[in-house]
């Protein structure tokens, strides 16, 4: 009996990618508001929140959803688990190296940035299904 491997599907056909792209786009179009509406460090800051979020959404979603079709079911469930697990670690090494390494940083836009970027993902399904419509 042969194992068929199953097809790894390239990151930008991933049916999440649009949302990927949404949270990059959105942490950029935010920290230009924030340079012009307060300065720069609130820019740079919530730009590092922003990226928090999403850098480690494109982990998980690589892992997630790099398989596709009923045969690959025991790899999509592992896919799911460990990049879950990778994207909470990689999360939190992020956050510990810009509080340890960036210095000045505005905690308040720092979490503005990663909670409006994190929101990105919760309402981006709705949003992309108007827009389907």
């Amino acid at each position: 009996m042969t194992t068929r491997t199953p097809e790894i599907l390239p990151l930008h056909k991933l049916p999440v990618f649009p949302m990927l792209v949404a949270q990059f786009v959105f942490a950029l179009l935010l920290a230009a508001v924030c340079f012009f509406a307060i300065d720069g460090l609130a820019a740079k800051s919530a730009l590092l929140g922003g990226l928090v979020i999403a850098l480690p959404n494109v982990y998980l979603a690589r892992k997630a959803f790099r398989y596709q079709g009923a045969r690959a079911a025991r790899e999509i469930v592992r896919g799911f688990y460990a990049g879950e697990a990778g994207k909470l670690l990689f999360s939190a090494a992020l956050m510990a190296m810009i509080f340890v390494g960036v210095k000045p940083l505005n905690a308040p836009m720092f979490f503005i940035g990663l909670v409006l970027t994190q929101a990105i993902s919760w309402f981006a399904p709705l949003l992309l299904k108007l827009k389907k419509h």
